[in-house]
């Protein structure tokens, strides 16, 4: 049952500014962003990672640099699938912008229907394309890690509000349609454990609380029951 944190860069200078940045380069964390990421940072030094993966985007990336501090043993893996959904024609425009066109309602109502606009700059993709890239890729991440390092291994991938949206919802058995009921802030800690029955949500858009609990217990043989240490209550309940 390997663990993975995943953690929304922080505040950019496009997310100050009402922009949706999507591929857009040189989109960098600003002051309060950097300051984001360095208090999770700090919220993380005793959750002992083993593993760090992030978008290649440069928000995310510095985001992983200031996480670094925490794990000085580790390098940050880029993967592709967890970067940013492609907006296409939409990339780079204000939000205010975006929220006058039709598709924006699709967006919100029911984004499975959703395309974004081609474009002869940026890559476009729907938002179910983005849903199955992401969620396999933080699976496929997640089942190499765990047999690399265990089932009680922690790790952490570092990407972007949709793509990590789309991930709780996955793990939640929620339909994509109804994604845009999570909210992920920047520079918050949502949680999933994967097991062989199910996954299971230990946080959401967390942005303050102790993580203590996110560490495994010892191995134990003093309760097997499904409420014990052994059991899914066991699992739900470490990550209160």
């Amino acid at each position: 049952m390997a663990t993975v944190l995943l953690v929304r860069h922080g505040r950019t200078t496009a997310n100050a500014a009402g922009i949706l940045a999507g591929w857009s380069s040189g989109v960098a964390l600003d002051d309060t962003g950097r300051a984001q990421a360095r208090a999770l940072a700090s919220r993380l030094a005793d959750v002992p990672v083993v593993a760090l993966v992030s978008s290649p985007l440069t928000r995310c990336l510095q985001t992983s640099d200031l996480l670094l501090s925490s794990w000085p043993t580790l390098t940050t893996t880029e993967c592709d699938d967890l970067g940013e959904c492609r907006y296409g024609a939409w990339t780079g425009r204000p939000l205010s912008e975006l929220a006058q066109e039709e598709l924006w309602t699709t967006v919100q109502r029911q984004p499975s229907a959703a395309t974004f606009p081609p474009s002869p700059e940026h890559r476009h993709e729907s938002l179910r394309e983005m849903s199955a890239r992401a969620v396999d890729a933080v699976r496929r991440q997640d089942a190499a890690i765990e047999a690399e390092h265990g089932p009680g291994a922690l790790w952490a991938a570092v990407s972007h509000g949709d793509v990590i949206k789309a991930v709780l919802a996955d793990a939640a058995g929620t339909p994509l349609d109804l994604f845009q009921r999570f909210t992920v802030g920047p520079a918050s800690l949502s949680v999933v454990r994967y097991t062989a029955e199910r996954p299971y949500l230990l946080r959401v858009n967390d942005t303050g609380a102790d993580l203590a609990g996110l560490v495994p217990p010892a191995p134990t043989s003093e309760d097997g029951t499904p409420g014990g240490p052994a059991g899914t209550a066991g699992v739900v309940g470490g990550g209160a």
